[in-house]
Parts: C-alpha cells; structure tokens; sequence
C-alpha cells in the first residue's frame, strides 16, 4: 500500500506538499477508515482553485511514468510558475507486508525525465542520473538481480529516442521475478491505481471499451443483481432488466409496468453515479475520487462513502469534496479529514486546532464557524 506521497515544484504547489497515510491518531471509533495499519479512506477539502484535481494527477504519476504513454507535451507536467527549479520531484513511499520501497525521481516540463532512485528496506538498488549521465546499478543484488544486463538498457539502440526510458520500467518488463518478489507487488499497485474525476456534462470519464466491457459484464445474472442491489442501497428503488435488441445489441431498462430505457430516463445524479460503479468495480489498489459528490444529494453521498469502506477495506480511496455534510465523525474521523489549503499545505482536522477533537465533536459546525481557517 502506499505509505506517504510527496511531490514538489508541480504545478501550483511550488514547495514539498506530502499526504502521510501512516500518522493515524488514536481515535477509536470509524476504524474502518484504516487499512494494515494506515489510512485507507480519507476526505480532502479545499477552496476553488486550491489543486485538488492537479495533487490527484501529481499522486497519479507514477502510473502514467510506468505503464502509460509519453509525449513531449508541456502540459503533462508543468512546472510552477513561479519557481527557479526546472524539474518536478515526485517520491512515493510504499509498504508492502515487512519491505519498505521508497521510488523517486524528477521529471522536466516536457515530462522528460531527469533522475530515478529506487530504494528496499533502505538500500540503495539504484540510481539514475539522466542529466549527468551517471549510473548506479550494484544495488541489484539486493533483490537477486545482479546478474541482469543494464548494458542493454544503457546502449541506445534499446532506448526511444524521443524520451529516456525509466529503468524502473524496464527492468520489471525484462526480469524474471518471482511472484512473491516486492517489485512484482509494486508493479500490480501501481497498475491498479486511478484517478476518477466529474466531467462538465456531469459524467465520469469513461473509455468505449469501459463502457462496452460494463454491458458485457451486465449479461452475468449475478453482476446485473449486484449494480441493481448497488442502486438501492444508495436510495435508488429500481428494478433492472437487460435486453437483447433485434441488431444484436443490449439495452437496460428499468422494469417497471413498461420497460423504461435506463439510460435516456436516469437522472443526471444516477447516471454519475452509475458512471462510478463502472469504475470502483474494478479490482483496484488506490483510487483518487475528484470532487465525487458533486452531484449527489448528501445522504447518498454519505452511503456511498459507507459503501466504499465495507465493499473495499483494502482498497486506498483518497475522495476530494466540497461538501461539509461528509465533514462528520458520524462516517470519517479528524485524522481522514484533510484541508489543503491555497498556500499548498494539506493539514488533517485533529492537527488544524489546539482543541483534542473528539467523536461527540460537530466538525462541519467547527468548520463553518472558522475554527480551521488558518489552514485554508
């Protein structure tokens, strides 16, 4: 699971910003916010325009480093305004069951990279200093891997030419490990992860194939039963019916005294709500939800946070909200509860006053009164 993200100098958060998911406070109550022993559902509010959207794309990163495409796009990773630096830094801190793997590296505007260091348990398994063009690979031998040829990797007949392959990356795509090897979990973590946003026309993001891919799962009786009880565990009373049309195609309907076409008929709400199951279905690691109760009436919203805890313990959710009715022990607790503020700083409810937060605390009431202020 990821322990600690830090990021610097990307876009509007110029100094070293960092979301510690081990400094659990010793609440007793909602320990279904924690996951092995870290947070594992967490609430970040903030102003408009504070970087909610930009700190779940600096989180997401890494993914898009590893197992996405790359483009000299300026707009992928931009440096701040403001600062001298020409490089973005991103460090993740991992915890995988005993072993410790802290990744780090820089990325220039053009989303070229600049450096890479990978560290196990504290050890140094290498360096990678592309400015320079020094190399450190004798930490291999740490996990085994000694015996791996990085002249292939450094010799340019093996690398694109129109960006510095992370090694990271290929050495996970050209070493045999073992399943149990720290670096396999690392590589199926961060496959896994996903930032989720709203988009204008109230719709998640979602790619034809995802769309394709939730009708054919809608044909199994058992995945159509769980999206229909799904429905009205969030307050949605609904009978669900699939079928086939005369072209071949599949259509859902409401079953009602007539069938209802589900999707011409469901509201905005629904449909962004449906547009979520699609994706938390998903066998996922970590999920960044961006502004995700944006359309959904607060009590729905409060189910579907209850929702996420019980079907999902394991899975990391980091959800951005603009809502202070979630803003309750009743569901979360002060250590889940973050401000990020306009400064770039990202504060948990139980460090933002000197008062010792307890259950039986009205935390929206402290909120609106101001009681948090100095860390918006």
């Amino acid at each position: 699971m990821l322990k600690r993200f830090t990021v610097k100098n990307y876009k509007n958060f110029k100094d070293e910003i960092s979301l510690d998911f081990s400094k659990i406070a010793g609440y007793q109550f909602n320990k279904d916010c924690l996951s092995m022993g870290l947070i594992g559902k967490m609430l970040i509010y903030g102003r408009n325009a504070t970087g909610k959207t930009n700190f779940g794309r600096a989180l997401l990163d890494i993914k898009t480093l590893l197992y996405g495409m790359f483009r000299n796009d300026e707009n992928s990773v931009l440096i701040n305004a403001d600062s001298q630096e020409d490089t973005a830094k991103f460090i993740y801190e991992f915890q995988f069951g005993s072993d410790e793997v802290i990744y780090t590296y820089s990325r220039f505007a053009n989303t070229e990279l600049c450096d890479e260091e990978l560290y196990i348990n504290g050890e140094v398994v290498f360096k990678c200093d592309f400015k320079n063009s020094k190399f450190y690979f004798q930490g291999l031998s740490i996990i085994n891997a000694e015996t791996v040829n990085t002249n292939r990797y450094l010799n340019k007949g093996e690398m694109d030419n129109e960006y510095v392959l992370p090694f990271l990356r290929w050495f996970i795509n050209n070493t045999a490990f073992s399943d149990n090897s720290v670096l396999i979990k690392l590589s199926k973590y961060v496959r896994k992860m996903d930032l989720i946003t709203v988009s204008n026309n109230n719709q998640i993001h979602l790619s034809m194939f995802s769309y394709r891919k939730f009708f054919e799962d809608l044909k199994n009786p058992v995945y159509l039963h769980n999206f229909e009880d799904f429905l009205n565990l969030m307050g949605i009373e609904c009978k669900l019916v699939l079928q086939e049309l005369p072209d071949g195609q599949v259509e859902l309907y409401f079953s009602q005294n007539k069938l209802v076409p589900f999707y011409s008929t469901a509201s905005s709400g629904m449909l962004a709500l449906t547009s979520l199951y699609q994706k938390i279905v998903s066998n996922l690691s970590l999920i960044y939800l961006d502004d995700f109760a944006a359309f959904y009436h607060y009590e729905m919203a409060e189910k579907l946070i209850s929702f996420i805890k019980n079907k999902y313990p394991e899975c990391q959710f980091i959800m951005t909200s603009h809502n202070t009715n979630l803003m309750t022990n009743k569901i979360m607790r002060p250590d889940c509860l973050f401000i990020l503020s306009s400064k770039g700083t990202l504060t948990a409810l139980c460090d933002a006053t000197e008062r010792e937060l307890r259950e039986g605390h009205n935390l929206e009431k402290m909120y609106i009164s101001g009681e948090f202020e100095k860390y918006e």
